[in-house]
């Protein structure tokens, strides 16, 4: 079994667990006490990052043991200039959970930097639930679900004001991507479009898949290069070819400089665009 239909059974185990302890009226009703989300705003300097707070990778083991604590490390992609925080709440092998979210949620609303819920999500019961606990977006891969239910998950996230970064990792994702962007066009919503270029089955890194497969993204959404952006030359490169943002994980954790490597990354980036 495939990393991939690995978190998929274990994102439907913890659905159900979910759903007996809190209802989905109850988790509705709690919505009301939820602050506003963050909104997400793009740079009008082309380029922007989506730091990421990743405390494992089933590729590399242990982030955390020889890092910033996890606020510190946060408030440093705030003063670093990140766009989104990405959060990893998937507990059985990236060692997340809810908690980080709602912790993350905490230290970055004052600061005005908004946290996406990142996971195998498999239901609008957990984008709701991502909501609740503090999220401002959420990522969808496009492969996790039927087309019905990935519609039903982004219905759910624009009438809750919530930004997606849609995830997809080879043309037939980008076909059916196209799809939606084409069905969802003029809607009230935000949506990025991201490139996995990490085969999830396999685990292996594609870099040049940001390029051979960058036509392909739909233009109306703003492109993100999603894994393989470990350094500034990897960020002029997929800035280069369009993308709008990177989503950077394990590169800025192991930094123990996380503001100062962010900066940079950014700084390249933006050079790259004009």
């Amino acid at each position: 079994m495939g990393l991939l239909s690995e978190m998929h059974a274990a994102s439907l185990e913890r659905l159900a667990a979910a759903r007996e302890r809190v209802p989905e009226a109850a988790l509705r009703a709690a919505l009301i006490a939820a602050p506003p989300p963050t909104p997400l705003r793009l740079s009008p300097q082309g380029f922007d990052v989506i730091a990421e707070l990743k405390l494992r990778s089933p590729s590399l083991g242990d982030l955390a043991a020889a890092t910033l604590h996890p606020v510190s490390r946060l408030e440093a992609y705030a003063a670093g200039g990140a766009a989104v925080c990405s959060i990893l709440t998937e507990p059985t092998r990236f060692d997340g959970e809810l908690a980080h979210l709602d912790l993350a949620a905490d230290t970055l609303r004052p600061r005005g930097v908004p946290a996406m819920r990142k996971d195998f999500l498999v239901d609008p019961y957990q984008v709701i639930e991502a909501r609740v606990h503090g999220a401002s977006g959420v990522l969808l891969i496009v492969r996790m679900v039927p087309r019905a239910r990935l519609v039903a998950m982004m219905d759910v996230a624009a009438v809750l004001g919530m930004f997606v970064l849609l995830e997809a990792f080879d043309a037939h994702d980008l076909e059916l991507a196209a799809s939606l962007a084409a069905e969802r066009d003029g809607r009230d919503e935000q949506v990025l479009m991201g490139l996995n270029c990490r085969d999830l089955e396999t685990l292996d890194i594609d870099f040049a898949r940001f390029e051979s497969l960058r036509p392909k993204l739909p233009p109306r959404w703003p492109a993100v290069a999603e894994s393989g952006v470990q350094t500034t030359g990897d960020a002029a490169i997929v800035a280069s070819l369009g993308y709008r943002l990177a989503l950077v994980g394990t590169s800025l954790m192991r930094r123990a400089d996380p503001e100062l490597a962010l900066r940079e990354l950014i700084r390249v980036g933006r050079g790259a665009r004009r």
